[in-house]
């Protein structure tokens, strides 16, 4: 069974997109701690992120940075922070938050609530700085 993170992907669920690559896929966090949290992930079904190869988990970093570079020049911050948790979902994925303070990674904090536009706009924002 595909996870979440391949359904989206392949179209299946809708996401606000931010890039991909052939090996790699950037989306806006539905439930996001700021906005401009991002998540960026393999095309390739892995679960834990250090399963990937040396090269794989290297390229993800450097599109990860691309990513964040975008974030931090469309949603200006101190620092893109970025987490690697992966309890969530079984697919490796990189959280990519603007941040202000450390504080503003606190996965605990209240996640905002956003409309539609405001995710369009958001992902445009990013897209537009890469």
């Amino acid at each position: 069974m595909a996870t979440i993170f391949s359904r989206i992907i392949a179209g299946e669920i809708p996401c606000y997109k931010v890039a991909e690559n052939e090996k790699f896929f950037a989306f806006l966090d539905i439930n996001p701690l700021v906005k401009g949290h991002t998540l960026v992930i393999p095309k390739q079904e892995v679960d834990y992120i250090f399963d990937l190869t040396d090269e794989d988990l290297a390229e993800m970093h450097v599109f990860a940075k691309r990513i964040a570079t975008a974030i931090k020049k469309a949603f200006p911050c101190k620092k893109v922070g970025e987490a690697v948790i992966g309890l969530e979902v079984p697919h490796a994925h990189i959280h990519l938050i603007p941040i202000r303070q450390e504080s503003d990674m606190l996965f605990s904090n209240p996640k905002l609530k956003l409309s539609d536009e405001e995710f369009r706009s958001i992902a445009q924002a990013i897209n537009s700085s890469l």
